[in-house]
């Protein structure tokens, strides 16, 4: 479980690190790559698929999270900071998951 959670850790940190890279990699900024990536049809798919998959992470932390306020505070910031931020929520909650699953 512990390797598990490292692995995750890096994952997430290695993801940030891609992001802040993307950030800097060009003086167009986010908004106009958007704005290209919207005019091709396999982005828009990708960018489906994607947010898909944070509100699928959503779902999973609020019907894990007892506390609705604490669901909402780990869930909403998926959307804006992603699985980045899902990476963290699984890092903090993967042996609490664990032991509800084997029980």
């Amino acid at each position: 479980m512990t390797m598990l959670r490292a692995v995750l850790f890096i994952f997430a940190v290695g993801l940030a690190g891609a992001i802040l890279w993307a950030m800097g990699a060009d003086d167009r900024g986010l908004g106009p790559v958007i704005a290209e990536m919207l005019t091709e049809p396999w982005s828009i798919v990708t960018l489906i698929d994607l947010y898909l998959g944070f509100f699928i992470a959503a779902l999973i932390i609020f019907l894990f999270e007892k506390n609705k306020v604490i669901a909402a505070l780990w869930a909403a910031p998926i959307f804006l900071l992603g699985n980045v931020w899902t990476a963290v929520w699984l890092v903090w909650r993967l042996p609490e998951m664990a032991r509800r699953l084997k029980g």
